[in-house]
């Protein structure tokens, strides 16, 4: 089991943040976006979601992908 991490919008990222994650988070930050960043894991992989609606992860195939929520 891995624990998440919080941390705000704008600040350096924790170190516990995967650094495949760190350019896909800086550049939705770039949108002018604010809030805090949660970093959790679903099945190993890493999760970043921003309170302001967006979601940078990794897929199964190891793709960094960064999106707005989807229901």
């Amino acid at each position: 089991m891995q624990l998440g991490t919080r941390w705000p919008a704008g600040s350096e990222a924790p170190a516990s943040v995967p650094a495949v994650l760190r350019p896909a988070i800086a550049e939705v930050e770039a949108r002018g976006l604010g809030g805090h960043w949660t970093l959790t894991w679903l099945e190993g992989r890493p999760i970043a979601e921003l309170d302001a609606g967006w979601e940078v992860f990794q897929d199964a195939s190891g793709e960094v992908i960064a999106r707005p929520f989807q229901d």
